[in-house]
This record gives C-alpha cells, structure tokens and sequence, in this order.
C-alpha cells in the first residue's frame, strides 16, 4: 500500500490557454479513500488520469509513496483502474476477465484461479465465474470490473465514476459495498463523482474541485459544517445550502424583517474589505418557522418524503425574488400557495463574503 501526492500537478491540453488541471496540491495517506468530486468539466477524471499515466503532466509531479511517477508509463506505476463502462473483455468468461492481467503478468494458472476464486467469493460472484459479460446485469458486470482490480493486489484503487451507469437503488447498495470492500482491503483508493450525496457517504476525506482548481479537501462533517466559500456551500449538501444577500445591520444581518447575529469576526472581515452587505448560508433543516419575522416565502411546491417534507419556495423583495428551500416535519407541511415565515437558527448561519466569496464565519 501507499500514500499518493499530487504536488503542484498541472495538466494544460495542447492548444488550450487555461489549465484542466491548476497547481492541484493533494495529499492522500496510505490507505486512505479519497473522493475528487465537483461539476462536469471541474477536472476531476483529468486528475485521475494523471495519475494512472494516461494524461501527461505539464508541471509538478506526481508522487505514489516515495516513487516519482509523473513521466513512468501506467503499467510500471502498481495501480488498478474502474472505469465507467467497466471495460470488460465480451468473449471472455467472467473468471478470464478477472485474471487476465495476472496471466499477462505470467502468473501460473493454479496461482491466477486461486486469487480470481477468493476475489470472487469477497464480490458474491463464484456463480458467475464461467458466464460472459452479456449474461451479467449491470450491477454484477461492475462488481467483475472490481474483481479484475482486486486480484491485482495493487498499491492504489482509481475509480472513475464506476456507478453511473447503474439504476438508482443499485447505486445506492453497491457504494455500500464499495465503501466497505475498501475498509476490509485497506487499499488506497481515489474515487471520482460528481454526484455530491456519493461523495459524502463513501469517502474519509472529499477533494472539490471547480475550474481545475481545488476549492477544499476535508472530511465530509467538516465540509458540511464549514464549507470554505461559497462554491462548497452551493455544492455540498442535498439540498444545498440557502445562499441569500442580505445587508449588514448593528449586531448582525437584516434577515428579511428581523436582524439575526453573525460574529463580529464575520462583520469586521466584511467591513475591512468594504463590503456593506454579506452573504448569508443556512441549510434547509436551520430554520425555525414563526408567524411573523424573517423572511415571508410563497410555498410553491412540497416534497413529502414521509419523516420529514422539504418546502420550496420564493421570497419577494424590492431586488427580486429569492428561492428558499426548508425542511419542516412530515406530519406538518403547509399547503401550496400559503405563505411561512422563516429566520435562521442562531449559531447554525454561515456568512460570507459577497464579493470573494471566501467564508467569514467561525
């Protein structure tokens, strides 16, 4: 097993005048399952492919333990690669898929039937082994596509959006068992999504990255509880976070009819820089709902999800209106058309800086 570094990796396709790939600094311990996550076009698959050797580094370097591997080819680098659409091998058995790069490798046979059986009974697949892909649903083709890595024994697990291709309940099990599989192996592993709620349930530290540049790495509590700015708090959370404008009053912020306070740490930074307004982040499930105050939204549509319902609605003000989304109890939705009114709860806001961005809360 071991460690991964990307130091100052930068990736720059020919042509292009704006990296894919910006200065990303990452540090991944031995045994570690990160997840690189962001929206399409972030640079996340280029990351990865920089370090399975099949896009070149234009700058810095790529480091797996204390091997420098930016220029080695992807064979000499002891990874093992998940790629979306599996890339399995249609003539060959399940049990020939799983072991053919042993068998490249000029493992004997008794030796390769001995890792793809024990691979396969981890992968619940002993009675698929003789099978082709065809015969497989999704779900047990990416579970093959999993067992060609194991039985490689490698240093390092790259995974590229492996469950995209699967129905949404199967996604749901299958990341349970990806998850746990890597606990038990103890494999270093980078895992790329872009589906936020993947990334928050498996990995023990998450990397987003927007534009080719890293926002924050942490782990999935912290980066819920203190998102670094405001791309991360838009970004994590289901649904996301409620970023709102508001102007700063004594003591705190004008939150619609009522001044709710923020630390003087976030007000004096906002002022230092000359900002005379802030914005505001409250997830879904920090409001109270009063009968007066706050903020007045218009319910438009209600999600009842059985214990708890999520409110979506729109505050109306003199600069336009405003989308508000609230969890409240699955017992006490409010009817569509009927107004609310919502203020943050105290301690539970996050406050940044309109014009950077950049968080000034504690």
């Amino acid at each position: 097993m071991a460690s991964v570094t990307f130091d100052k990796a930068t990736r720059l396709y020919p042509g292009g005048d704006k990296p894919a790939v910006d200065q990303l600094e990452l540090e991944i311990e031995d045994g570690e399952f990160l997840v690189l996550v962001g929206p399409s076009g972030c640079g996340k698959s280029t990351s990865l492919r920089m370090l399975a050797g099949l896009e070149d580094v234009n700058g810095g370097a790529i480091r797996i333990g204390d091997r420098d591997v930016t220029h080695l080819p992807p064979k000499d680098r002891d990874i093992a690669m998940v790629f979306q659409n599996y890339a399995l091998y249609p003539h060959m058995s399940v049990a020939d898929n799983m072991g053919f790069a042993l068998k490249i490798a000029g493992e004997d046979k008794a030796t390769i039937r001995k890792k793809v059986e024990d691979a396969a009974k981890m992968l619940d697949l002993t009675q698929y082994l003789d099978r082709k892909p065809k015969a497989l649903s999704g779900g047990q083709r990416q579970r093959v596509a999993m067992g060609r890595a194991i039985v490689r024994k490698p240093q390092v697990f790259l995974m590229d959006e492996p469950l995209s291709n699967l129905d949404a309940k199967l996604r749901v099990s299958t990341r349970t068992q990806i998850a746990a599989l890597q606990r038990d192996l103890g494999i270093t592993t980078v895992y790329v999504t872009h589906d936020q709620v993947e990334a928050m349930t498996m990995g023990d530290r998450v990397a987003v990255l927007k534009d080719g540049l890293l926002q924050q790495v942490d782990t999935p509590r912290n980066m819920y509880d203190r998102p670094a700015n405001l791309f991360v708090a838009g970004f994590i959370g289901s649904p996301a976070m409620n970023l709102v404008e508001v102007p700063i009053a004594d003591g705190g912020v004008k939150f619609g009819d009522s001044v709710v306070p923020v630390s003087r740490e976030a007000l004096s930074a906002a002022a230092d820089a000359g900002d005379r307004t802030v914005t505001v982040g409250v997830r879904p499930e920090h409001f109270d709902i009063g009968d007066t105050g706050g903020l007045t939204i218009t319910v438009n549509v209600v999600e009842e999800l059985g214990a708890d319902g999520y409110v979506y609605g729109s505050t109306s003000h003199s600069e336009g209106s405003q989308d508000i989304v609230v969890r409240v109890g699955g017992r006490n939705v409010p009817e569509k058309g009927s107004t609310m009114h919502v203020i943050p709860r105290a301690g539970e806001i996050h406050v940044f800086s309109t014009s950077s961005g950049a968080r000034l809360s504690g």
